[in-house]
C-alpha cells in the first residue's frame, strides 16, 4: 500500500451538527478582503459570532446588500489595486483576511494578484496590523501550475510584509456551492462510465469547508510569534477517482468505472469538465492545474497551533453528505457562482442614461397587465432561471446554453437558491447586476456573444393588479454584433412573448391559490 493510501470512511462516526459558538474573550477589530466570495461570505459572519468587530472591503458594496449578516459588519468600498483604498480600509485594523483570488480571471493575474498582495502587505504594516491570515492552496514541490504559483508567490509577499502572518494551504474544499463539489458532482451524475485524464490516480487530501472555516476563525488570535505557512487538510487522503466514487456511494449512485487516458491533456480536460458540468472553462482550467500532481499534507504542524475542532475533522463522505444536504434544503450560504472577482464592479448604467447617447443600442420590449398582485408577479420574477426555467421554450434555451458551454461560456449553469437572488449571482449565464426587491431586476448576460447584453424584469401597481414590464437589451459590436441580433429577429416573438406571457400567467395562478 503506498503511503498515501486511502483509509476507510466510516461517515456513521461523524457529528452532523454545527460547532457550538464560543465568543471569545479576546475580540479584535477585523477586515475581511473577499466578503464577497465563497469563503469570505462564510468567514465574515462567523468572526462577527465569535464577538469579532468585522469590517468588509468590495468593490461593489451592493453585492453585499442582500446578505443575512449585512447589518453587522462594516461595509467600505475599496480595490486592492488602489494602494489608497486599502490604507484607507486597514486603519483601526487588527486582523486582516486577504481571501482574494483570481480564479476565473484572464490576463495577466499573476502581476495583478502580486500588485494586490503587495499593497495589502504595505498597508498592514503602517496602519500596525497585528495579524494577516491568507488562505492559499496546497501544492507539491517543482513545478507548478500557474494558479498555484500566484498563491504562493502572494502568500510569501504576505510572509515578508514584516506583520505576523499565517498562510492555510488547503486542498480540495468540498462543501455546499464550492467549485470543487461542484466539479465531482456533475461528472459523477452526467457520466454512467468515465473516460477520465491520468490525474485522476493522483493523491489529493480534501478539506471540508466547515474545518477551513474553523482554521481561519482560531487565525484570529494567535499569538504574534506564530508565523509561516501551513498546510491544512481533511482525515482521508484519497486518489481523485475514489472522491468521485465517494460522492456516488452519498448520492445513491452506482459507483461508476473509471478509464484513465493517457491523452486527456490538462487544458482538453478543462474543455471537457466544461462541457459536463456547470463549472466553466475559466474555473475548471486552475482547479484541474491543482490536480495534476500528488497534492496532500506535507506535514501536521497547524495541529501545535490550532487545536482541531472538538469533534474532530469531517471525513470526505460526511461533508459530501452534508453538502447534499445542504443543497436539498436550499441552505447554500455562498457558491462559487457569486466569487468571480472580474464581476465586483459596479454596475454599468441603464441604456437610457446620457451616457449611452449616440451609442447604437437594440432592445426587445415587452408589457402585459396582469390581473395578479404586484407580490405574486415578483415571486415569478426572482425565481427565473435555474431549475425554475425561463417560463418560454426550454429547448431553444437549452440548446443556447450548449452552444455557449462549447464556446466556453456559463451556459445553463443554474443558481444557488430556488426562490432568493441577491446582486452579484448568477443565474445560468446571467448575472444580478441589479435587484430592487419587489419591483425590479437586472440581469447581464455574461454568454459568449458579439456584444454586451441585459435582461431587465419589473412589476408595479396597476389598477387592481400589476402591470409586468419586460425588456432585452444589446449593445452590438461591429458587423458581426448587428448579423447576431438580426438572426434572432424571428425567435424573439416567441422566447420574449412567451416569457411575458407564462410570467403572468403563472403569477395568476399563485394568486388564485393563496386567495383559497
Amino acid at each position: 500500500m503506498p503511503k498515501h493510501a486511502a483509509q476507510p470512511t466510516d461517515p456513521s462516526a461523524d457529528i452532523v451538527a454545527e460547532p457550538a459558538v464560543v465568543r471569545t474573550d479576546d475580540p479584535r477589530r477585523i477586515l475581511v478582503l473577499g466578503a464577497t466570495g465563497y469563503v469570505g461570505g462564510r468567514l465574515a459572519p462567523r468572526l462577527v459570532e465569535r464577538g469579532h468587530t468585522v469590517r468588509a472591503l468590495a468593490r461593489n458594496p451592493q453585492r453585499l446588500e442582500g446578505v443575512p449578516w449585512a447589518d453587522q459588519v462594516e461595509v467600505v468600498e475599496g480595490d486592492l489595486a488602489d494602494a489608497d483604498s486599502v490604507r484607507a480600509a486597514m486603519e483601526g485594523i487588527e486582523v486582516v483576511y486577504h481571501l482574494v483570488h483570481s480564479m476565473s480571471a484572464g490576463g495577466d493575474f499573476e502581476r495583478e494578484e502580486l500588485v494586490e498582495a503587495r499593497n495589502v502587505a504595505r498597508a498592514a504594516k503602517d496602519a500596525g496590523v497585528r495579524r494577516i491570515v491568507y488562505l492559499g492552496g496546497l501544492h507539491p514541490d517543482g513545478e507548478l501550475s500557474q494558479h498555484l504559483r500566484s498563491r504562493v508567490a502572494v502568500g510569501e509577499a504576505l510572509l515578508d510584509s514584516g506583520v505576523p502572518t499565517i498562510v492555510l494551504q488547503a486542498g480540495i474544499v468540498i462543501g455546499s456551492g464550492s467549485a470543487s463539489f461542484e466539479m465531482i458532482r456533475h461528472l459523477t451524475e452526467v457520466l454512467p462510465y468515465m473516460p477520465a485524464p491520468r490525474w485522476v490516480r493522483n493523491f489529493v487530501q480534501p478539506i471540508a469547508i466547515r474545518d477551513v472555516l474553523h482554521y481561519l476563525v482560531e487565525s484570529a488570535t494567535l499569538p504574534d510569534d506564530v508565523h509561516g505557512a501551513y498546510d491544512v487538510g481533511g482525515p482521508d487522503v484519497l486518489r481523485y477517482g475514489q472522491m468521485m466514487n465517494g460522492y456516488a456511494v452519498e448520492a445513491g449512485l452506482p459507483q461508476r468505472p473509471i478509464a484513465p487516458l493517457p491523452v486527456l491533456t490538462p487544458w482538453l480536460a478543462s474543455h471537457w469538465v466544461n462541457l459536463v458540468t456547470p463549472v466553466p472553462r475559466s474555473i475548471a482550467v486552475p482547479l484541474i492545474g491543482s490536480l495534476i500532481h500528488d497534492c496532500v499534507m506535507r506535514d501536521h504542524r497547524i495541529d501545535d497551533v490550532i487545536p482541531r475542532p472538538e469533534a474532530g475533522l469531517l471525513r470526505y463522505r460526511r461533508a459530501v453528505s452534508l453538502a447534499l444536504s445542504r443543497e436539498r434544503d436550499a441552505e447554500v450560504e455562498t457558491s462559487w457562482r457569486d466569487a468571480t472577482s472580474s464581476d465586483d464592479a459596479p454596475s454599468d448604467p441603464l441604456p437610457s442614461d446620457p451616457e449611452w447617447a449616440g451609442t447604437l443600442v437594440l432592445t426587445d420590449e415587452r408589457e402585459r397587465e396582469s390581473t395578479a398582485p404586484p407580490e405574486s408577479v415578483w415571486t415569478m420574477i426572482e425565481g427565473i432561471g435555474g431549475e425554475n426555467g425561463w417560463y418560454s421554450f426550454p429547448l431553444l434555451w437549452a440548446a443556447r446554453g450548449w452552444l455557449d458551454r462549447l464556446q466556453g461560456g456559463a451556459g445553463l449553469a443554474g443558481r444557488r437558491d430556488r426562490s432568493r437572488i441577491r446582486v452579484g449571482e448568477q443565474l445560468d449565464w446571467w448575472r444580478v447586476e441589479d435587484l430592487q426587491r419587489g419591483r425590479s431586476l437586472r440581469l447581464r448576460a455574461e454568454m459568449r456573444v458579439p456584444g454586451r447584453a441585459w435582461l431587465e424584469l419589473s412589476v408595479e401597481p396597476h389598477g387592481e393588479g400589476s402591470r409586468y414590464r419586460q425588456r432585452a437589451v444589446f449593445f452590438p459590436k461591429g458587423l458581426s454584433g448587428r448579423l447576431y441580433w438580426a438572426a434572432l429577429i424571428p425567435f424573439h416573438h416567441f422566447i420574449f412573448q412567451g416569457m411575458a406571457e407564462r410570467i403572468t400567467a403563472e403569477a395568476e395562478q399563485l394568486a388564485a391559490r393563496d386567495a383559497r
